[in-house]
């Protein structure tokens, strides 16, 4: 059975490997480092070894997990998988035969739509050229202020069928975005504790220049270190705009 997930925009989770390092801001307090340690002290093996003690933080370690990459073969009921979100497949450890391997399982469980999202754009795009891209496999790379957009562009540049932008946690204003070519958008906050706070303004001008540009918005949160508390409502709504999948897919 797929592990499910509690991320808004998907509904399920796939982790063929685990571990990571920080790559930018966006990475100061991030949520998978903080999971990571907990099901580490829980007992998870898989989890193990991967937190600097002195930083509570990844140490840069990555554990590649062969045993689960036919899991999406043996789940028949079509989910929407996120990949990896519990590190970064374009980490420059994981080696490249073994995200090939990644993307055939995806292309051989066609029945799923796969969500896979980076902070290593460059390497995303060095790479898109030897990948077989799959239909079913949306591409995404993370952009939480002005100093990562320069990923969009390495995205733009790939192969993907679906290119999509997670503006979270969006910690700057996004003014002015060049959105060609990409499918889809979410934005949220950062939550829990020591989350930086994000301004109504910064979401309202990119959901603004989404629907200028014809590009589907999501909402996913406005974080805070209550993310319940503070809810998902923008301007009286939820908006839970989705891109249309290329092979005939169809979300109810």
């Amino acid at each position: 059975m797929a592990t499910k997930s509690k991320i808004e925009w998907t509904e399920a989770t796939w982790n063929p490997v685990t571990g990571c390092t920080r790559a930018s801001a966006g990475c100061d307090n991030c949520y998978a480092a903080t999971l990571t340690k907990r099901l580490a002290a829980m007992g998870q093996e898989k989890y193990k070894g991967l937190i600097d003690p002195k930083k509570k933080h990844f140490n840069g370690v990555v554990k590649l997990h062969r045993e689960v990459l036919r899991q999406p073969l043996l789940w028949k009921k079509p989910q929407i998988i996120f990949v990896n979100s519990m590190s970064d497949l374009f980490h420059k450890d994981i080696p490249t035969d073994f995200i090939v391997e990644v993307f055939e399982v995806m292309r051989r469980a066609y029945w799923h739509q796969f969500q896979v999202l980076t902070k290593r754009a460059k390497r995303l795009e060095e790479l898109s050229p030897i990948i077989d891209w799959p239909e079913n496999v949306w591409q995404g790379v993370s952009v939480e202020d002005e100093k990562a957009v320069f990923r969009i562009d390495h995205l733009r540049q790939t192969s993907a069928f679906i290119k999509f932008l997670s503006l979270e946690p969006l910690i700057g204003p996004l003014q002015n975005i060049n959105l060609l070519g990409i499918d889809w958008v979410i934005v949220g906050g950062e939550s829990g504790y020591g989350a930086r706070p994000m301004k109504r303004e910064w979401v309202l001008q990119i959901r603004d220049q989404c629907a200028q540009q014809g590009v589907p918005f999501f909402f996913k949160q406005w974080g805070g270190v209550n993310k319940k508390l503070t809810g998902r409502l923008l301007e009286g709504r939820f908006w839970n705009e989705m891109p249309q999948p290329t092979n005939g897919a169809v979300f109810v």
